[in-house]
């Protein structure tokens, strides 16, 4: 029996106001990392946590920061650093509406809108501010964000920001904190080499952590296409989209050029589609997601940039049309599907001299992926 199973939100030592915003978003009762993560966050521990896909981490460090922030002090008093401005978008909306009956202010800082936007939300002294690496740290430098009364300092991804394209950047964040300054860490998986570096700058952290057999992918159905030649991928996408009703699904490719390529198929084949890349505006990105979420899109295409925690409702269908040449990638592109415990289905395209990288991946999570049967609008639908 789990001991979790009849704690609520209640039960967590949350104030009162922000447990309106909490109930008022939806949220009903705690999950197990929610329970678990706020408890260490109220206790002022450092933490790194592990949690699969779609289990409510977002919620877990957006409550214990929040309970934890004072509105009467007027700086900024937590960061919270996500790799993509999608995921930065998508926990300063959630965070808006937990925060609805606090006096407590917001700030978003995102690469590709103007500086001086940034430094207006930076004047306006806000507890929280969410961000990506590089913004954060300029706002820093240009001594615009004040980081010496910050309590928290949150990563999101934990494991794509601390890899080598965002290393450099965190350090220099870090180094303008005080000692003070809390660090908490969350990723669905994070691998030996980040617990590691995670060492040189964490002072004695709880640690929620998923052994790597239990990184489960429950509930998804994963199927795989033999593909002899690479245009075959194409006709099948097209197949596929002509003739089973699906309502949204995401199409996962490893380049930006192939990307270009898929949407252009789509459009010019009369399947409407959308596509996030780094190279678009921010405001392009935001447009983009949000026709993709309200349904007036149906597919998303997008390189591993939203793999990670974006949470999309009635998502049933998952292609990847590349597999993806890191394992661990491959639970974070299908987890898209399935959150929450809802069911999904997972679509692999693989050539047949490749059909090895499908049974390393079965054998990595402990999976079943079938060759794709003919009733396959039948799983979609169910």
């Amino acid at each position: 029996m789990n001991s979790n199973m009849n704690v609520g939100f209640e039960d967590l030592n949350i104030n009162d106001n922000l447990l309106r915003g909490i109930y008022g978003y939806g949220f009903e009762r705690p999950s197990n990392i929610q329970i678990k993560a706020i408890k260490i966050i109220n206790s002022g521990k450092e933490l790194i946590a592990q949690s699969h896909s779609g289990t409510g981490k977002t919620g877990a460090f957006l409550i214990g920061c929040l309970n934890n922030i004072e509105e009467s002090l007027n700086h900024t008093q937590c960061i919270i650093i996500l790799p993509t401005h999608e995921l930065a978008n998508q926990c300063y909306d959630i965070c808006n509406e937990f925060i609805k009956f606090t006096k407590l202010k917001l700030g978003l800082l995102i690469g590709k809108i103007r500086i001086q936007d940034s430094i207006n939300i930076l004047r306006l002294t806000p507890h929280i501010v969410i961000g990506t690496p590089g913004r954060i740290l300029d706002m820093i430098n240009k001594r615009e964000l004040f980081t010496d009364k910050v309590k928290f300092l949150v990563m999101d991804e934990a494991d794509e920001i601390l890899s080598y394209g965002f290393q450099e950047n965190i350090y220099n964040i870090i180094k303008f904190h005080s000692k003070e300054t809390k660090i908490c860490l969350f990723s669905a998986t994070i691998p030996d080499d980040i617990l590691e570096l995670s060492n040189q700058f964490l002072n004695d952290p709880e640690k929620i952590l998923v052994e790597k057999e239990n990184l489960t992918l429950d509930g998804i159905k994963q199927f795989y296409i033999l593909i002899e030649e690479y245009n075959w991928k194409y006709q099948i996408l097209l197949d596929l989209y002509s003739n089973i009703n699906i309502n949204k699904s995401i199409i996962y490719v490893n380049h930006k050029n192939l990307l270009l390529n898929v949407h252009k198929f789509l459009e010019e084949n009369n399947i409407p589609s959308v596509y996030i890349s780094s190279e678009l505006t921010s405001q392009e990105r935001k447009k983009n997601m949000n026709e993709f979420k309200n349904g007036s899109a149906r597919i998303m295409i997008s390189t591993d940039l939203l793999s990670r925690g974006i949470d999309i409702q009635q998502l049933s269908l998952v292609i990847t049309f590349d597999i993806p040449s890191s394992k661990d990638v491959y639970i974070h592109r299908i987890g898209r599907s399935g959150r929450y415990g809802r069911k999904g289905v997972a679509i692999n395209f693989v050539f047949k001299d490749k059909i090895n990288d499908i049974k390393e991946i079965e054998n990595f999570y402990s999976t079943k992926i079938e060759e794709m049967p003919e009733n396959i609008s039948d799983y979609i639908n169910n």
